[in-house]
């Protein structure tokens, strides 16, 4: 999605923390063999619910009253996080706490993407690691989500496919070197439209993803899931990973409670691991909605009847 308040300010605090990274940042080129990848987190499908939250972290209020309009608390929490800004680890044990697990979009505005990927982040990157680390449990990350879109400076039309592949290679490698074996790795492509790159372009091989994710809302009334999610779905299943909608909502002007409707049996009949809802208020535009569930009680009832229709009992993550 094009804006969202929680990036934006996210990637203002890591304007300010960048300098430092790239002054202090160590050369190491990545490792030219692929290493294994650890999963983390269960595969099976219709499993997870996810939300993003404004003011999550530091807050973990915004998340409870999501809960409670949704009947089940989150099983994925997510939030955006600028580059050079550290691991909200504090969040995390929150998360944790209350029976979830934290997901990370880790966002390289205002850094060089060729520089990530020749080593020039490096002291920031390990740094990030050895927190996750330390944290000790289940992690989701993911980095340059929708770079198949071009609205980031990081994604398609600014920045070679191949130079983002590189740099994804690199980050996950530094923290397997790290040791921060917790970690689910997400890689995130907006949902297929007429202006996004080709999907397979930005492809970084398999022994670099655990899961794939895509974004994508319910916008109009003639939206389904199928003309959402469908093709782009196809495609990534050649990659021959387990795939969350990892960033999606319906609108009011879309007709918010029958698209819930829809998007919850759409996450079932596809077999997607679940989904993670976009509960924010925005309010300027049709791409740019009121996205919440808790200011209608039709999108609540909806909203409940998929989480407890169509997704998996919470168990242990």
């Amino acid at each position: 999605m094009r804006s969202r308040l929680v990036l934006l300010a996210a990637i203002v605090i890591g304007a300010v923390a960048v300098t430092f990274a790239v002054v202090h940042a160590a050369s190491r080129p990545a490792s030219s063999q692929p290493p294994a990848a650890i999963a983390s987190l269960s595969p099976r499908p219709a499993s997870y619910l996810g939300v993003y939250e404004n003011g999550a972290p530091p807050a973990y209020r915004p998340v409870a009253g999501f809960a409670q309009a949704a009947g089940r608390q989150p099983d994925l929490v997510g939030y955006f996080s600028g580059w050079a800004q550290p691991f909200a680890t504090a969040f995390a044990k929150q998360v944790r706490g209350r029976g979830g697990v934290i997901m990370v979009q880790i966002d390289p505005a205002f850094a060089s993407v060729a520089g990530i990927a020749a080593g020039a982040y490096d002291s920031y990157l390990r740094s990030y690691a050895d927190s996750v680390r330390a944290f000790g449990h289940p992690v989701v990350i993911g980095f340059g989500h929708e770079m198949n879109a071009r609205w980031y400076s990081w994604g398609y039309t600014h920045v070679p496919a191949r130079t983002f592949v590189g740099a994804w290679r690199h980050v996950v490698t530094v923290f397997r070197d790290q040791g921060a074996r917790n970690v689910t790795w997400l890689w995130t492509v907006n949902a297929d439209i007429s202006s996004t790159g080709p999907v397979a372009a930005w492809w970084p091989g398999s022994q670099y993803v655990t899961w794939v994710g895509i974004d994508g809302y319910f916008y109009r009334p003639a939206d389904t899931f199928a003309s959402v999610f469908g093709a782009t779905i196809h495609q990534v299943r050649a990659f021959g990973k387990p795939v969350l909608l990892s960033e999606t909502a319906a609108g009011p002007h879309a007709g918010q409670a029958a698209k819930i409707s829809d998007l919850f049996a759409g996450m079932a009949r596809y077999k997607t691991l679940g989904l993670v809802w976009f509960d924010n208020a925005q309010n300027n535009g049709i791409y740019h909605q009121d996205w919440r569930i808790e200011d209608s009680p039709a999108a609540q009832k909806a909203f409940r009847l998929g989480a407890q229709g169509e997704l998996a009992p919470p168990g242990p993550r």
